[in-house]
């Protein structure tokens, strides 16, 4: 495979790995604050198909107030899946893992009973959009200017996301949410009700990547039309390390292996569909095995130590302290 030949590959990946990025940080801000949403699953199953037929029922008011209308809507379902999570959670106090597990597979079976109508019926899509000046920079344009807004606001979001954890204070009294909340109650901030605040916005979040799904990625709706994404989701964000921008990259890395699963359709016939539909999957979650093994840091210390040191720091990562824990605020 020639170099002329990689960069559409890259580019469909980049663009198809969009609804990873919305879905993974969304996830990141929510698990950074201390709390656990696994409801993805259903949550991107779900606000999928609202978005979808939101927008196909509203399509004779034009293509953008349709699908604004199926992206808002996408992105309140996914902050109320979101406070369902925070409530029990946080007010109730029960296990945030069985309350997300609960609702994934709730979520799931709803969006395929509610959205029986619009299985396998067209409807609006986001169109693309072209950005002249910047399309014609060599290779760079070619790979990250030649989609939709949608795919140029993931940029801006994993810019901005990267900005406010580490760069305001805001974004530091998020981190200490979920590493230290009792420091950060001591100074002054509500635990409880900024975890919540947090929730929401990563379900939001969650919401919008279904909506990117149903009316971008994979246009239109159908039984389980996003079956294993949220749960990759899940497994990217550990991968990334709980970290915005090498998030990002994990779902890209991901687009990558869907694009060369697809390749290899065509160029091994003999191996069946399904096995190389689902390898990207495979593939993904034996990386998060490999990466976060402990013999793999051992292997490192037989590099060069500035090496050694290097490629430790790049792989290891810790999930924050206090997530999944409840915390007793007076």
């Amino acid at each position: 495979m020639q170099f002329p030949q990689i960069i559409p590959i890259l580019s469909v990946a980049i663009a198809t790995s969009t609804p990873l990025v919305f879905a993974c940080l969304g996830e990141t801000i929510t698990e950074r604050s201390g709390v656990i949403n696994l409801s993805a699953e259903g949550t991107v199953m779900l606000t999928a198909m609202t978005a979808f037929a939101i927008a196909k029922t509203t399509e004779s008011w034009g293509t953008f107030p349709c699908l604004l209308l199926g992206f808002m809507g996408a992105g309140c379902v996914g902050a109320l899946i979101a406070a369902i999570v925070a409530f029990g959670a946080l007010t109730l106090k029960q296990s945030q893992v069985a309350i997300g597990f609960v609702l994934a597979l709730l979520c799931a079976d709803l969006s395929s009973f509610l959205g029986n109508a619009f299985v396998r019926i067209p409807g609006p899509t986001v169109p693309s959009l072209r950005l002249p000046g910047l399309q014609q920079i060599p290779v760079v344009g070619e790979l990250l200017f030649q989609s939709d807004g949608l795919v140029y606001a993931s940029f801006l979001l994993i810019l901005l996301t990267w900005l406010y954890f580490y760069r305001s204070r805001s974004g530091l009294m998020l981190q200490a949410l979920g590493e230290q909340p009792a420091a950060a109650f001591a100074r002054g901030t509500n635990v409880v009700r900024m975890r919540y605040l947090y929730t929401m916005l990563g379900g939001a979040l969650m919401g919008i990547a279904g909506a990117a799904f149903s009316l971008d990625f994979k246009a239109g709706w159908s039984y389980r039309h996003t079956a294993g994404y949220g749960w990759i989701a899940l497994a990217i964000v550990i991968f990334g390390g709980w970290n915005p921008l090498r998030v990002a990259l994990s779902c890209y890395l991901f687009g990558i292996l869907q694009s060369l699963a697809s390749l290899a359709q065509s160029a091994l016939p003999e191996v069946p569909t399904q096995a190389l539909t689902i390898a990207p999957f495979v593939l993904m979650i034996l990386l998060l095995v490999f990466t976060s093994s402990h013999w793999l840091e051992t292997l490192f210390r037989y590099l060069p130590e500035q090496v050694g040191r290097i490629a430790t720091q790049s792989i290891s990562s810790r999930p924050p302290a206090a997530l999944g824990k409840g915390f007793e605020q007076d």
